[in-house]
């Protein structure tokens, strides 16, 4: 293997731990819930489902899910559960 791929692999690996460096400004994901396919997305610090629950409340199971998957790139404004219990 080329040796700078295999440098190229190992900063990849690296930048892989290091959420702090990533920050995630749009987003596009088909969710399959339990009862039904969800678009969700995020467009800047807004985030957006396609499922009953979040049109009445703002965040859904699927949102904070993604929330956790992508914990440490998000923006602080899109985080519900930081805006919902009033911490930082």
């Amino acid at each position: 293997m080329n040796s700078s791929l295999i440098g190229k692999i190992e900063k990849a690996k690296r930048y892989a731990q290091e959420r702090s460096r990533m920050r995630v400004r749009g987003l596009r994901v088909d969710f399959n819930g339990e009862n039904d396919r969800h678009e969700v997305s995020l467009e800047g610090e807004t985030w957006r489902c396609s499922c009953d629950f979040f049109a009445g409340w703002g965040a859904c199971a699927h949102t904070m899910a993604l929330e956790r998957v992508l914990e440490g790139m998000l923006p602080r404004a899109s985080l519900y559960q930081q805006s919902a219990s009033g911490t930082a």
